[in-house]
């Protein structure tokens, strides 16, 4: 989910960026302050922050159990506070830059200390605090039932539900002076009173003297009576005997050196125009996901909400699963289907915002309090004007003791291994980024409009995700790139291990819909693509779900659009539109897998191409499922091409399963031709050749690389096996020749001290390995990594399918990013005379300093301009 409409993504880089080539012997360093790409300045909405200096306190993790368990937690809460000074703050040391906004690390590091602290006193430490679930809610205590309900406004309260006939004058609650009702039901006869899947409800009146009925906030299930239209939910009381509580049988899979994400929507996983079950994606596609190389799910749409066409990010009912698509054991099966499959599963969580919906949702519980007596800020501060949504207040205790618990419940109960934290970028500012242009310039992250209580928050929920489950994956949805997002909470940073590179695909989507093929340009297509701050991991993605939501096309589609419906058979000769489609679609998502991130993401049915749009059933559509649903079919049928997509994106995936590119630190961008439309990189042990050009084929096209030797074709997108024409030849020796003075690269060619010859044609990408490194390696370059998806469905029947027609609705010399061994770090360097290397570049000096050695390079982006 974007965001804020009116935001322009940007992966930005910061204040200063250092430049400087790697072996030089200059002393002289280049300082360039920059822009971000795409931006333009707002004026922010302020609000007022104090920033007092002090020394702070910063809570360190001693001890973390690997194990998901309320026993083995507990017992490894060994604390210990560490004074240091805050100019000594390590996320400081990364990024120098950051020194003139020392004071307000300063304060949101004391104000995170602070908050740990008190619920160190309270509470007996975080682990227990978010442990709300044993507490709140419906429990079972010492044979009885006890109902737990936070609502500080309600002047009297009853519990009700199917077990008294909806009558709660015997079942009144009583209130302490937390304002906590709580309710004891002793069993009878060895028996509860409240039967499970039975449905119940909490009553309450308000101060005006009406009484409401609201569904429980911490209720793990809720359903709706689907022959009702718009009928209202209801809480469930979820207490399964042993032999219908599904038992987890597989371990979680290890942690993989970079995630390769399948983003998925159970509800319209199926082929069918209905909403798929838990159960039936878990057998259906979840093989599927596996056989493409993906070694982690992401769940889209979980967490209940009572709109389908909220795509799930319309909350109403936090513990509880979407009912829609099964029950609570459902979803486990699912989860230890995934893990079985060595599939790692992220969840989809939405602690940004709530549903507006008052009848089914937390919001039943606002009755015109206080900010402090209520989940939600009042007035304007407790709305979001874009998304018509409740903003929660962090400062909150019950707040926080909710939403920390919320994201530890998900982990225990269900074993999802992280999280993907959504909009985070409305979090993170006062302003929610709407109608915000983030530049760059530290003083959009660094100010007034920073909500330091969503800040802590987020401080928390990380600091606590990594205690219960030092493996986890947490990824933040940010367009604003704030520094230090991505660095760990005992640095002063929020503690994300990834953050979205959200402005890739608002730049293809920009080239295919404003450019024409001769219009692009290769240095700004890798300037988008490598956009991102050192030291902080990106997941890229050339296109997620936002992408097809109904208004805009899958890239596919905008691709190809009309012609998808004629010309996708394999029985005729592809038309001009379709192989350039089919080619750039292959190109476009390699180049963002191999160059834009730390990770990658692909939205599911995308890696087949995927036609049309997403619109889910609404008033607007006449409730209709035909575009809320994933045609499998096109690609299980032999004769359409969607099945040479589908290769492509298995053998990407199977790529960096075999050479580990993603998580290699080495990025070389040696060339960015304008006139060839050829960009040239090395990523890992591996050497890319991406040429855009849409007629030029280019024979002994020179290229850089590293190390001498000899190199094959690893990865061709021309292969007949991904509907290409088999120009090149996978069998063919490349060996190196020196090039220039070794250790000089200003001698060397494209700043490279290697160089070898290939074929590279028109619309295709090559990736090459050293047969040295990989002496024994079997790479797969066309049929060993296209191998199809084996059959499974026996006795299915064989139906040619039918894709319906909706309704209308300077020659390289280019910059280069290399790692410096001496420091650990990634620059980039550029040729002097590039007069368009940093168009936006403000101003431009030079300072000395001894040796090159000694200083610092935390940026991926920056220019030589001397």
């Amino acid at each position: 989910m974007n965001v804020a409409v009116g935001v322009q993504a940007t992966n930005s880089v910061g204040s200063f960026l250092i430049s400087a080539n790697r072996g030089s012997t200059s002393k002289e360093l280049i300082l360039a302050q920059t822009s971000a790409l795409n931006c333009s300045s707002k004026n922010l909405f302020r609000r007022n922050t104090l920033h007092p200096k002090s020394k702070v306190d910063i809570v360190h993790r001693m001890k973390c159990c690997p194990a998901i368990s309320a026993s083995a937690t507990e017992s490894s809460q060994a604390m210990e506070n560490a004074e240091v000074e805050t100019e000594n703050l390590g996320i400081l040391d990364v990024d120098p830059s950051l020194e003139p906004y020392k004071d307000h690390f300063e304060y949101r590091v004391k104000r995170y200390v602070d908050q740990n602290q008190l619920i160190e006193n309270y509470e007996g430490g975080l682990e227990q605090f978010s442990q709300g679930y044993l507490k709140f809610g419906f429990n079972r205590e010492e044979g009885s039932i006890v109902y737990r309900e936070w609502a500080p406004a309600a002047q009297e309260a009853q519990l009700i539900g199917d077990f008294n006939g909806w009558d709660g004058s015997n079942y009144k609650m009583e209130k302490n002076q937390f304002g906590v009702w709580s309710i004891r039901i002793p069993d009878v006869g060895g028996k509860s009173i409240i039967p499970h899947n039975s449905r119940v409800k909490f009553r309450f009146k308000h101060g005006n003297g009406i009484w409401v009925d609201r569904i429980p906030a911490w209720i793990k299930y809720a359903t709706v009576d689907p022959s009702r239209f718009a009928a209202p939910y209801d809480g469930v009381y979820w207490e399964p005997p042993p032999e219908e509580s599904y038992q987890f049988q597989h371990p979680r899979p290890p942690k993989p050196k970079a995630p390769r994400i399948y983003e998925a929507h159970v509800g319209m996983s199926s082929s069918e125009p209905r909403v798929n079950s838990y159960r039936e994606f878990a057998d259906d596609v979840l093989p599927r996901i596996k056989a493409n190389n993906y070694n982690t799910v992401q769940l889209m749409a979980v967490m209940e909400h009572s709109y389908y066409a909220s795509f799930g990010y319309h909350v109403t009912n936090f513990f509880a699963v979407s009912s829609r698509s099964g029950n609570p054991e459902d979803l486990k099966y699912l989860i230890d289907k995934a893990h079985s499959l060595g599939l790692r599963v992220l969840m989809d969580v939405v602690h940004s915002h709530a549903s507006n919906n008052v009848t089914d949702g937390l919001n039943g519980f606002d009755v015109g309090q206080s900010s402090q007596e209520s989940y939600f800020h009042t007035g304007d501060r407790g709305y979001h004007k874009l998304w018509d949504s409740r903003l929660f207040n962090y400062a909150n205790w019950e707040v926080l003791r909710f939403l920390l618990s919320n994201a530890r419940w998900w982990l225990e109960e269900y074993r999802f291994d992280g999280f993907r934290f959504d909009g985070v970028t409305s979090m993170l500012y006062h302003h929610h980024g709407i109608n915000m242009g983030f530049s760059g310039n530290y003083n959009e992250y660094f100010s007034e409009a920073t909500d330091v209580d969503a800040v802590v928050y987020l401080m928390l929920a990380n600091r606590l995700i990594y205690n219960i489950f030092p493996d986890a994956t947490v990824i933040a949805e940010d367009v604003s790139g704030m520094p230090g997002l991505c660095r760990p909470v005992s640095e002063g940073g929020v503690g994300f291990n990834y953050r979205l590179a959200m402005a890739i695909p608002d730049k293809w989507i920009d080239y295919l819909k404003n450019k024409k093929d001769e219009e692009w340009s290769m240095n700004e297509i890798m300037l988008s693509l490598t956009n991102r701050r050192y030291t902080e991991k990106c997941v890229a993605y050339a296109e997620s779900h936002d992408q097809g939501i109904v208004g805009d096309k899958t890239m596919a589609f905008l691709l190809m659009d009309q012609e998808m419906y004629t010309g996708m058979s394999c029985l005729t000769e592809a038309s001009p539109i379709v192989e350039r489609g089919i080619a750039l679609h292959k190109m476009i998502h390699f180049i963002t897998m191999a160059l834009g991130g730390e990770g990658y993401l692909n939205f599911m049915g995308n890696e087949f191409g995927h036609p049309e749009w997403i619109d889910f059933p609404r008033e607007g559509n006449g409730w209709s499922y035909d575009m809320c649903k994933r045609q499998w079919n096109l690609l299980d049928t032999d004769h359409l091409r969607y099945k040479f997509l589908n290769a492509f994106n298995r053998a990407m995936n199977l790529l960096d399963e075999k050479f580990s590119f993603l998580s290699s630190s080495k990025q070389i961008v040696s060339s960015t031709n304008e006139e060839d439309k050829v960009i040239v990189f090395e990523r890992g042990d591996l050497v890319f050749v991406f040429n855009f050009h849409p007629e030029n084929t280019y024979e002994g096209y020179k290229i850089g690389c590293d190390l001498p030797g000899k190199y094959r074709v690893a990865l061709d997108s021309d292969a007949l096996d991904f509907g290409g024409r088999g120009r090149v030849g996978h069998d063919v020796d490349h060996f190196t020749n020196p090039e220039g003075i070794p250790g000089v690269p200003d001698t060397n060619f494209n700043n490279r001290p290697n160089s070898f010859k290939v074929l590279s044609p028109a619309r295709t990408c090559v990736a090459y390995y050293r047969v040295e490194d990989y002496p024994d390696e079997t790479v797969a370059t066309t049929t060993v990594v296209a191998d199809s998806l084996e059959e499974e469905a026996d006795g299915a029947e064989d139906v040619s399918p039918v894709l319906k027609k909706p309704a209308p609705m300077e020659k390289n010399a280019a910059p280069s990013v290399e790692e410096i061994p001496s420091t650990d770090k990634i620059m980039v360097s550029g040729r002097p005379g590039d007069s368009d290397c940093n168009p936006s570049t403000a101003s431009d000096f030079k300072i000395s300093v001894p040796l090159l050695s000694s200083m610092h390079f935390p940026f991926v982006r920056g220019y030589l301009l001397a």
